[in-house]
């Protein structure tokens, strides 16, 4: 990958995680002031990006891993939400394996967005720098020692835990869509400009429901916050080869944290100008799917090289199944960007 690119690609990645901050550090202030309408929501922004700052700068790495795992559990709300509604379940699995497309512009913008947000740029960052942070906690301190651990063992238990993870996603993913479809959807709700607004629509269907979504609403900008952060300041730190990595402390990787830091005084910045947050986490989206096909292009590449990768290259089903998703998010962020038009 050439330099030129790789800065290109890490600019992008940085504008898209900085609206993505934004956006989340909003809907986490707006479902917060659901359940708390007395609190003034420009400092329900400003405490919550200083939480998740806080949490990336002091707390151990091995702490703040534990902390994101547990908060996983609370994506669980939107399959609650799903259920408490009480849908039509049989056309919820029919319009699923049968959806109704139109290739209309907003249609394919979202279809960009749904796969911007299902293969997003900053997860090949921060699972990769995860992974190399763990095994630096366990001893393995540089890339020969790391090397020498690489087995057929450990790679089965890397693929378990992305295969693991993609399928928890995606199910949530299900639940979300099956539960705004089956209320807001149906009941011709579709002009929601902030996250408050979609817990507040959900309450005819009962004050549970409306409650436990925007208990989903700050648990999962809880969760998603300091990882697209952390993800933008691995890629720069690793673009511009400066020291890096959360366990490290604050006075050891100044740039590091100081890209973390920036990213959410920028998150906080664009909610003082009345960003509009399920528009920007919608644009965040789809500049992730336009990204995409860039960074994937070069994973798939190194990943079907033999020379670099020795025995665990891709074997020819995952190197047709690597390429062809190339190719699909690139037509996907043609499309996206020529319907803008």
């Amino acid at each position: 990958m050439s330099s030129r690119a790789l800065y290109a690609a890490t600019a992008l990645l940085f504008f898209a995680n900085a609206l993505n901050i934004a956006a989340d550090l909003g809907a986490m202030a707006a479902g917060t002031r659901l359940l708390f309408p007395g609190i003034e929501l420009q400092l329900l922004v400003i405490g919550f990006a200083l939480v998740c700052l806080l949490l990336q700068i002091f707390i151990t790495y091995a702490r703040y891993a534990k902390y994101l795992k547990y908060l996983t559990f609370t994506l669980i709300s939107y399959a609650i939400v799903a259920f408490a509604v009480h849908l039509n379940w049989g056309e919820v699995l029919l319009h699923t394996f049968v959806p109704s497309l139109t290739f209309s512009k907003h249609q394919i913008f979202l279809i960009c967005g749904i796969l911007g947000t299902t293969i997003s740029p900053y997860l090949f960052f921060w699972q990769t720098s995860q992974e190399v942070e763990e095994e630096i906690l366990h001893g393995e301190t540089s890339i020969q020692s790391r090397r020498k651990q690489v087995s057929e063992e450990s790679v089965r238990r890397m693929r378990t835990d992305v295969w693991s993870g993609m399928a928890f996603s995606n199910l949530i993913t299900f639940f979300i869509f099956a539960a705004c479809a089956g209320t807001l959807f149906a009941h011709g709700i579709t002009n929601i400009a902030t996250a408050d607004q979609a817990a507040l629509a959900l309450r005819p269907f009962g004050e549970f429901a409306s409650a436990i979504f925007a208990l989903g609403i700050v648990g999962t900008g809880l969760l998603a916050v300091p990882v697209l952060a952390g993800s933008t300041a691995y890629a720069l730190a690793e673009s511009f080869k400066w020291r890096y990595g959360l366990y490290r402390k604050l006075r050891q990787a100044y740039a590091f944290y100081g890209v973390i830091i920036l990213s959410m005084l920028l998150g906080i910045a664009a909610n003082f100008v009345h960003l509009d947050p399920i528009r920007a986490l919608i644009y965040a989206a789809v500049a992730n799917g336009i990204i995409a096909p860039f960074i994937l292009f070069f994973v798939v590449r190194l990943s079907c090289n033999e020379r670099v990768m020795g025995t665990y290259a891709n074997r020819p089903l995952a190197s047709l199944m690597g390429w062809l998703t190339v190719i699909i998010m690139a037509v996907s962020g043609i499309a996206a960007v020529i319907s803008l038009w």
